[in-house]
C-alpha cells in the first residue's frame, strides 16, 4: 500500500479502537487513557504474530515532533481554553509556585537522589529530574469530571501541569546546554536563570497578545462557525510554532497564554451560534489526541527492556515519589501563612501527590536527546516511571478518593440535582394534562404517570430535608440561594448581550461585578460593597481630567465622556432587567417549595431593593437624558424586529418553503443588521445654553441678543458619577451652569467631608470668579449623577466686554448689585 493511504488507514483503524475503548472505559469505571495504554502495549505484544499490527505499529510510531507539534498544541490549548478563570485566578498563588519553585525543587531532589544511588552524573541526573517532574494528570482529570469531584481540586491538578509542562521543557533546554559546556559555572547559572525567565514569560505574553489579537478578530466576524473555528485552531498551532522556532521562546506557554485569553476575554466575543460548536471541536479534537497519545504510548512499550532495568526504574520511581510528597506536603502548607492564599486541606494534598501522573511531556523531552550517550537508558527509566504512575497510580487514585471521601459532589451540586428532580417531575405534571384534552390518552397510563412524578418529588423531598438535617446549615442553604440566584442572573445578562440588546464594554462590566458577588459569597460567606471600576478606569479618568482641560484632544474627551455615560445607562438598564428576571424566577422556585419560605423572602427582598435602586437611577437618568432613553428603545426594537425576522427565515428554510440559499443570504443580511446596532452610539445632547443663562443674576437683566452672543462663547463640560468638575484648593474662573443631573458642593476640613449645597438643573456657580475674584476655593465640586454642564470662562467674557462697552457697562452694574446683595444678606447673618 502506498505510504499515505496506509498511514490514513493506520490513523482511522487507532480511533476506532480509541472508540471501542472508550465505550468499555465508561462501563466499567477504570480510566481511559489508562486502558489505552493497555490496549497500545497488547497491539505492540501481539505485532511479532500478526502481520497487519505489526504494519500498524512500524507506519506510525510515538516521536518528539509528533507529541510536540501535533498533540501538544491541542490538548494545551483545549485544557486552557476551558479553565475555570475564576478558580485559576484565586488559586493561581499555589499554581504557580507548584508549577516553578515546586518544579525546580522536585528536579533537585530526583537529581540528587539518582546521583547518590546510581553511577550518573549531576547535571545528567538534574536532566532527568527535571524530564519526571512535569505532570500530565489528563487521566485524573477525566476520573474528576466523571465523579464529580470538586472544581477547586481539579483546578489545582490541572493549572500545575499546565504551567509546569512549560517550566520542565525550559529547564531541559538548559541543562542540556550545561551537559554539552561540560562543566557548571556561576555566569551559566545565572544566564540559565534570566534564559529560563526570558523563555516562560516571553511564551505567556506572546501567547496572550496573538490570543487578543484572534479575539478582536473573532469580533469583527459575521457569524461563521468555520472561519471562527478555523481561527482558533490556526492560533493554536501557530502560537506554537512561532514561539519556538522563530521567536525561540516556550511554545507550550505561548499556547497556554492564547488559550487562557481566548477562554477568559476573548468568549464573549465569540457568536453564540458559534460558542457551542467550537466547544465540541475542540473536545473532540483533545479527545482524538489524547487517544493516539496514549495509544502510542503503549505501543511503544519495550517490556524486555524495562525488565533489565527494574532496579534503575525502582530508584527512579522511589526519588519521584518522595520529590512529589516533600513539594506538596512541606512546600505547599509554607503557601497557607501568605495573606490572602486560601489554605489546600490534606486530603486535597494526598489527591495532588498520588495523582501527580507523568505522560507526554516526560517522554517527548527523553525522546528529543539526540546525540546522548545515556538516550536509551533515559528512554528506559522514564518509560518505566510513566508507566507506574499511569497503571498504578491512574488505576488507584479513584480507591483514594472514596476513602478520603473527595467522590461525592459538593453539597451544592447534590442539592442543585435534588432540586432538579423535583422541578423536573413537577413540569411533568403540568403538562400531562395537555396529553388528555385530545381525547386520544389513556386517562390510566396518565393517572399512572401522576402517581410516579408525585412520588419523585415526594423522594426528592425527602432527600432535600435529610441534606438539611445532617448538612447543610440554614445560613448554608440561605448562601446557596443566593447564589443560585446571581447565576440566574449571569445567564440572563448572557441571553441579552447573545441577542445584542446589551454591548460588550457593559457586559463585562455586569458580570465583573456579579462574579465579584459570586465569589465573596462562595469564600466569604456574604456579601461585600463592590466597586464597579476596573482598574483600568481610574487611568482613563485621569487621562480625561488631564486632556480635557485646554489641550486640543478636549473635543474627543467630551465624546468618549458622553459614551461613558451612555454605557452608565445601558448598565442601569441591564441592572435593572436582570433583576425583575431573577424576582419572576424566584418566584416560580417558590411554588416548588424546595426552599423554606423565609430564605425565598429574604433573597426576594434583596433582589428588590436592587430592582428599586435600578428603577430610581433609571427614572433620573430618563429625566436628565431622554436621548439616551430614545436612543436605547429605538434600538432595542429595531433588534427585536430583525431577531423575528431571523427565526421566521429559519424556520421556512426548516420547513422547506424557503431555498436554502435564498435562507442563508437573508440570514446573513439580518445578522449584519444586527451587528450594526451593537455597541455603544453617541447621542446628540439637545442643550440650549441661552435657555440657562437667564436664570443667572449676573445675566437675568440682559436682553435676548447679548445672551445669544454669551450663549455662543460657553463650552459643554460632561461628568460621569463621582468625576471632580474642581478640586478643593485648585482656583478657577469660569461660571458653570448645570443643564443635567447634580452636582454638590462639597469641603473637606480635618479630613471631613462636609456637604455644602446640592445644585439640579438650572443652578449655577462661579459668578465672582467669572468677574475677575480670584482666590483658592475652599471648596470641591463633585458630580452625584452623570452630569452636563456650560461653562463660561473669563478670558471669553472679557473679549465680549471689549467687543461691546455696553454689554461690559450692563455687566458691570449687575454684578455690582450682586455683591451689594450679598453683602446685605450677611450683614443681617
Amino acid at each position: 500500500m502506498h505510504p499515505v493511504p496506509q498511514l490514513v488507514a493506520v490513523l482511522f483503524a487507532l480511533l476506532l479502537i480509541a472508540l471501542s475503548v472508550n465505550l468499555i472505559a465508561r462501563r466499567s469505571g477504570l480510566p481511559f487513557t489508562v486502558l489505552l495504554v493497555l490496549v497500545g502495549m497488547g497491539i505492540s505484544l501481539l505485532s511479532d504474530n500478526v502481520p497487519s499490527l505489526a504494519n500498524m505499529e512500524s507506519t506510525l510510531s510515538i516521536s518528539p515532533d509528533l507529541i510536540l507539534f501535533v498533540f501538544l498544541p491541542t490538548l494545551i490549548f483545549e485544557s486552557s481554553y476551558n479553565l475555570d478563570a475564576g478558580l485559576l485566578k484565586r488559586n493561581s498563588v499555589q499554581i504557580l509556585t507548584l508549577a516553578v519553585p515546586g518544579l525546580l525543587l522536585s528536579t533537585g531532589l530526583i537529581g540528587v537522589i539518582i546521583w547518590q544511588a546510581l553511577d550518573i552524573g549531576l547535571v545528567a541526573s538534574l536532566l532527568l529530574g527535571a524530564i519526571l517532574s512535569a505532570t500530565d494528570p489528563v487521566a485524573v482529570i477525566a476520573l474528576f469530571r466523571q465523579i464529580g469531584a470538586p472544581g477547586r481540586l481539579s483546578t489545582l491538578i490541572e493549572g500545575e501541569s499546565l504551567f509546569n509542562d512549560a517550566t520542565a521543557l525550559v529547564l531541559s533546554k538548559i541543562l542540556l546546554g550545561i551537559l554539552a559546556a561540560g562543566a557548571i559555572t556561576g555566569s551559566q547559572l545565572a544566564g540559565g536563570v534570566v534564559e529560563f525567565f526570558i523563555l516562560f514569560a516571553g511564551g505567556l505574553a506572546f501567547g496572550a497578545l496573538l490570543g487578543y489579537l484572534c479575539g478582536l478578530l473573532i469580533g469583527w466576524l459575521d457569524s461563521d462557525p468555520v472561519l471562527e473555528i478555523i481561527l482558533t485552531t490556526a492560533v493554536a498551532y501557530l502560537a506554537f510554532l512561532i514561539a519556538e522556532e522563530l521567536m525561540h521562546v516556550s511554545g507550550i506557554m505561548a499556547t497556554l497564554g492564547a488559550g487562557l485569553t481566548l477562554g477568559t476575554w476573548g468568549r464573549l466575543r465569540v457568536s453564540a451560534s458559534v460558542r457551542v460548536y467550537m466547544e465540541h471541536f475542540w473536545e473532540v479534537l483533545a479527545f482524538a489526541s489524547n487517544a493516539l497519545l496514549f495509544l502510542l504510548l503503549g505501543m511503544e512499550v519495550n517490556l524486555l527492556e524495562l525488565a533489565r532495568a527494574w532496579e534503575l526504574i525502582l530508584w527512579v520511581v522511589l526519588a519521584m515519589l518522595v520529590s512529589r510528597a516533600i513539594v506538596v506536603f512541606v512546600l505547599l502548607p509554607l503557601l497557607d501563612r501568605v495573606p490572602g492564599v486560601r489554605p489546600v486541606g490534606l486530603g486535597y494534598r494526598v489527591i495532588m501527590f498520588w495523582g501527580g501522573l507523568r505522560g507526554a511531556i516526560a517522554l517527548a523531552i527523553v525522546l528529543s536527546l539526540t546525540d546522548y550517550p545515556f538516550k536509551d537508558l533515559f528512554v528506559a527509566m522514564v518509560t518505566g516511571a510513566v508507566l507506574f504512575t499511569l497503571l498504578v497510580q491512574g488505576l488507584t487514585i479513584k480507591p483514594v478518593l472514596k476513602l478520603l471521601k473527595l467522590d461525592q459532589p459538593p453539597i451544592a451540586d447534590r442539592l442543585a440535582l435534588f432540586e432538579r428532580d423535583l422541578e423536573a417531575h413537577q413540569h411533568a405534571i403540568d403538562r400531562l394534562p395537555a396529553l388528555q384534552q385530545g381525547g386520544m390518552f389513556s386517562s390510566r397510563i396518565a393517572h399512572r404517570l401522576h402517581l410516579h412524578s408525585r412520588q419523585a418529588i415526594n423522594k426528592a423531598k425527602r432527600k432535600i430535608k435529610r441534606l438539611r438535617k445532617r448538612e447543610l446549615r440554614h445560613d448554608q442553604e440561605l448562601n446557596l440561594f443566593f447564589i443560585r440566584a446571581l447565576a440566574e442572573e449571569r445567564s440572563y445578562y448572557l441571553e441579552m448581550y447573545d441577542a445584542g440588546h446589551i454591548s460588550e464594554s457593559s457586559i463585562r462590566r455586569l458580570l465583573m461585578v456579579l462574579d465579584h458577588q459570586l465569589d465573596t459569597l462562595k469564600y466569604n460567606g456574604g456579601f461585600q460593597n463592590v466597586n464597579g471600576h476596573h482598574s483600568y478606569e481610574y487611568i482613563e479618568h485621569w487621562l480625561f481630567r488631564l486632556l480635557g482641560e485646554e489641550t486640543p484632544l478636549k473635543p474627543l474627551v467630551e465624546r468618549l465622556r458622553i459614551t461613558h455615560i451612555n454605557r452608565y445607562y445601558e448598565i442601569t438598564w441591564g441592572h435593572f432587567q436582570g433583576s425583575r428576571h431573577v424576582l419572576n424566577s424566584l418566584e416560580e422556585l417558590a411554588r416548588l417549595e424546595s426552599t423554606p419560605r423565609d430564605i425565598v423572602d429574604q433573597v426576594l427582598e434583596q433582589f428588590r431593593h436592587w430592582n428599586s435602586l435600578a428603577s430610581d437611577k433609571l427614572h433620573r437618568l430618563n429625566q436628565d437624558f431622554p436621548e439616551l432613553a430614545r436612543l436605547l428603545q429605538e434600538r432595542l426594537g429595531k433588534r427585536i424586529v430583525l431577531l423575528a425576522e431571523v427565526e421566521t427565515t429559519r424556520e421556512q428554510a426548516r420547513l422547506g418553503t424557503l431555498p436554502k440559499g435564498a435562507a442563508e443570504r437573508i440570514e446573513l443580511e439580518l445578522y449584519r443588521q444586527l451587528k450594526a446596532l451593537r455597541g455603544l452610539p453617541i447621542p446628540i445632547l439637545e442643550d440650549d445654553p441661552a435657555k440657562l443663562l437667564p436664570r443667572v443674576p449676573l445675566f437675568a437683566r440682559l436682553p435676548h441678543s447679548a445672551i445669544e452672543r454669551i450663549a455662543a462663547q460657553c463650552e459643554a463640560v460632561t461628568l460621569e458619577k463621582h468625576d471632580h468638575l474642581i478640586h478643593q484648593g485648585k482656583r478657577s474662573d469660569r461660571l458653570y451652569i448645570v443643564s443635567r443631573g447634580i452636582v454638590r458642593l462639597q469641603s473637606r476640613v480635618n479630613g471631613d467631608e462636609h456637604h455644602l449645597s446640592t445644585l439640579i438643573a438650572g443652578d449655577s456657580f462661579g459668578e465672582s470668579a467669572l468677574m475677575g475674584e480670584l482666590r483658592n476655593p475652599d471648596i470641591s465640586v463633585v458630580a452625584q449623577t452623570p452630569a452636563r454642564l456650560y461653562a463660561l470662562s473669563r478670558e471669553s467674557l472679557d473679549r465680549l466686554m471689549e467687543q461691546d462697552h455696553a454689554l461690559a457697562g450692563h455687566l458691570k452694574r449687575s454684578d455690582a448689585r450682586q455683591r451689594q446683595i450679598h453683602h446685605s444678606e450677611s450683614s443681617r447673618g
